[in-house]
């Protein structure tokens, strides 16, 4: 991993999603070029171990479909860590891996309830604490599900393209206040969401990849660092592909 020094020094950070894949390698990012990390993820388990693992400076335990409970942990990051500059919202499923027709209504709920409204409950509660500080950096991790579809894969292919379409209105509403906020767009990467799939679902999304592998997570998260970071200072309500050429638009 290639590390820029003191990128994130001064800054704090909320990743959600944080005790694994994409949302761990950022946060791992950010804490090694200066900056200090809360970690949200529902698994309480898993992410004491990411916390120790990439000494992140605080973490909470949350299903962020709770929207009290996301206003309640925002409100207690912010106190444990003095200010928040930089959100990622990296927590989301996959959902169900079937036709429309056959498609479990639990399963297309709770997809939206944590790909959709989640992030929006996360965006709700900390975009006012950018807003008074005249600084921030959102970013909201959707696919290239979301451009294009995947078929047998209704809800996660919906719920992604929302992600799109809620970030650019964001990005749109906050131009003029110090705050960008930009979507992340990764073809299938390897990082433990791919379990929740089966094999030739996975044979599948590779096959549609003209580099003719999966990403890494690395990739993305250097992507997302850079969406994160003060560099990131004239683009908003913008998409960023990591798609090895899947996606040109």
């Amino acid at each position: 991993m290639i590390t820029f020094e003191g990128r994130f020094s001064g800054r704090a950070a909320i990743v959600t999603g944080g005790a694994s894949g994409l949302g761990r390698d950022v946060a791992a990012r950010i804490i090694a070029e200066g900056g200090q990390v809360s970690l949200w993820d529902v698994n309480a388990e898993a992410l004491e171990a990411a916390r120790q693992e990439t000494g992140a400076a605080h973490s909470r335990a949350i299903d962020v479909s709770d929207h009290a409970a996301v206003a309640h942990a925002a409100a207690e990051t912010v106190a444990a860590l003095g200010r928040i500059d930089v959100l990622v919202c990296s927590a989301g499923i996959t959902g169900a891996t079937a036709a429309v027709q056959d498609y479990p209504i639990d399963s297309w709920l709770r997809v939206f309830d944590i790909n959709v409204n989640g992030l929006f409950y996360c965006c709700r509660a900390l975009v006012p604490h950018m807003v008074e500080a005249g600084y921030g950096r959102i970013v909201n991790v959707a696919s290239v599900a979301g451009k294009e579809g995947n078929p047998n894969a209704s809800a996660y292919s919906a719920s992604k393209a929302a992600v799109i379409g809620f970030t650019k209105s964001l990005g749109k509403e906050l131009a003029d206040k110090g705050v960008v906020a930009n979507t992340l767009t990764p073809a299938t990467f390897d990082s433990p969401i791919l379990e929740q799939l089966p094999a030739s679902q996975v044979d599948y999304m590779r096959s549609k990849i003209p580099m003719g592998r999966l990403g890494n997570v690395e990739e993305s998260a250097a992507m997302v660092c850079f969406m994160a970071s003060e560099e990131c200072s004239f683009t908003t309500a913008a998409t960023f592909d990591t798609s090895g050429g899947r996606t040109t638009f």
